[in-house]
């Protein structure tokens, strides 16, 4: 398995430090850099990688180290410098080097290191393989994959929680550019963040769990797999018995609410006050900090989320959103240019450790916010039996149940709202906003029923065989 070590130190790493920690395997090895030197690494004399090193980057949320390693160091005041080393599974020499590289680290700036007992500051012998039999790897390359096929990218991992640092984000946009699958193989007790998990959810990406029992199973589906042909790939349809054998503690709940808002491209919009208001109006403040990956490294503020997405503009814009540690609360927001204008659509989960908690009487007041002030265009939110720290274990969990849709005022007058206000159910839809210019906000049920999904598959029938004629109220 790849070996992440991590040196977490409240001063920089500068020039000096940085060479201190690569010289850990003598002078004799080589250094190379990516052409925007985002990464650096450490090649034996015949040019085989034996370690990378990301750039540094500087955290302003607090908790977030301790989040992200499950608890296993308490990291420096913020702001602190996060430098992350990867150790290859091909050279057994790597892993301590990589532990070398951040004990010298820590040694000169201060700080602390992950895992425990990892870090040290003792040269680390490499065998001479620039001659020999050794396959010769040449210089621009990097350890980014463990293995790689025509059709395939894998990566190994081990360490409690994978999250969607910058490293994996760039490999899963390089796989999908080369047309080719990523697949990330861990033991059965990793966790994945939410962010991962969403990112590795839709085929042909998978989480693939070396089963304690033998052979390999997909993390998300339990579905046994096998390596054939270069790629993992399902051996029949049976479950492993280890993805059914343990379960999430009852009372713990995960709530979601996944909206669309749309705003007129005007000079002064400001984005991510969607999220910030369903924010505080669920928790009581506001997200503690923002990133392109994790670590989530940027306090808040929407200006510089705005002006991240203006740059990039027309390509659509990332992020990942936290709150902090008293409720567990964590948002993907993707920002996209349409012929609307722009559009946000957040996926905002929060974790509760009794059922009790879980503020059901708020949704029809946020989607009421949503509506007035934000230009909400749809909105979803669902609850299910999941972990109240918001990670993915490698076993079945309860899926989402549906509790509330809302439709946004444009989609009400074009589906016409005396159409929309009469679907087959139960409950009728209570009315948002202006009686001119409507939503409509639909119960469908507590979070406990399964048939909700029956009556949100109902709704959206209704809604998509309209005449599509406009009525008023």
């Amino acid at each position: 398995m790849t070996k992440d070590v991590i040196a977490l130190t409240p001063k920089m790493p500068d020039t000096r430090s940085l060479l201190a920690g690569l010289h850990a395997g003598g002078p004799e090895l080589s250094l190379t850099a990516t052409d925007d030197g985002a990464v650096l690494q450490l090649c034996t004399p015949g040019r085989r990688p034996l370690v990378s090193v990301e750039a540094p980057v500087l955290v302003h949320v607090p908790g977030e180290a301790e989040r992200l390693l499950d608890f296993q160091v308490t990291a420096p005041d913020v702001p602190f410098w996060w430098t992350e080393t990867r150790a290859s599974t091909a050279v057994p020499e790597a892993e301590p080097l990589a532990g070398s590289v951040c004990g010298r680290l820590t040694m000169l700036l201060g700080g602390t290191s992950w895992p425990p007992g990892a870090a040290h500051t003792a040269h680390v012998p490499i065998p001479d393989d620039s001659t020999g039999d050794q396959p010769q790897t040449p210089a621009s390359a990097l350890p980014i994959v463990d293995v790689l096929t025509d059709s395939t990218a894998v990566v190994l991992a081990d360490r409690p929680l994978v999250p969607l640092t910058a490293w994996l984000s760039d490999i899963l946009r390089t796989t999908a550019q080369t047309n080719r699958a990523f697949h990330l193989v861990t033991p059965s007790h990793v966790r994945l963040t939410l962010p991962l998990r969403t990112a590795l959810g839709g085929a042909p990406n998978r989480w693939v769990i070396q089963n304690p029992a033998g052979g390999y199973y997909d993390g998300l589906s339990g579905v046994r797999l096998a390596w054939r042909d270069g790629t993992f790939a399902p051996t029949d349809t049976t479950v492993a018995d280890a993805f059914t054998a343990a379960s999430t503690p009852a009372d713990q709940r995960q709530l979601t609410v996944s909206f669309r808002t749309v705003h007129a491209p005007e000079t002064d919009l400001v984005l991510g006050r969607a999220l910030e208001a369903a924010w505080r109006h669920l928790t009581g403040t506001a997200p503690t900090g923002w990133g392109t990956a994790e670590p989530v490294n940027l306090p808040w503020p929407p200006r510089q989320l705005t002006d991240l997405a203006r740059d990039r503009s027309p390509a659509p814009t990332h992020v990942i959103a936290i709150g902090n540690s008293d409720r567990p609360a964590i948002a993907t927001h993707r920002i996209t240019r349409t012929t609307a204008g722009v559009a946000e659509d957040a996926t905002l989960t929060l974790g509760y450790a009794t059922p009790a908690e879980v503020p059901l009487s708020a949704l029809e007041s946020l989607a009421a916010t949503l509506v007035s002030s934000h230009g909400l265009t749809t909105m979803l939110t669902t609850l299910r039996n999941g972990r109240t720290d918001l990670t993915l274990p490698a076993h079945l969990e309860a899926p989402p149940l549906p509790v509330s849709f809302t439709l946004g005022p444009r989609d009400v007058r074009a589906v016409g709202l005396t159409h929309a206000r009469r679907p087959p159910l139960a409950a009728k839809p209570r009315q948002l906003g202006s009686s001119s210019y409507p939503a409509l906000h639909y119960l469908l049920g507590d979070g406990s029923d399964a048939e909700a999904w029956a009556a949100l598959q109902t709704l959206t029938s209704h809604l998509k065989n309209s005449p599509g004629v406009a009525s008023s109220a």
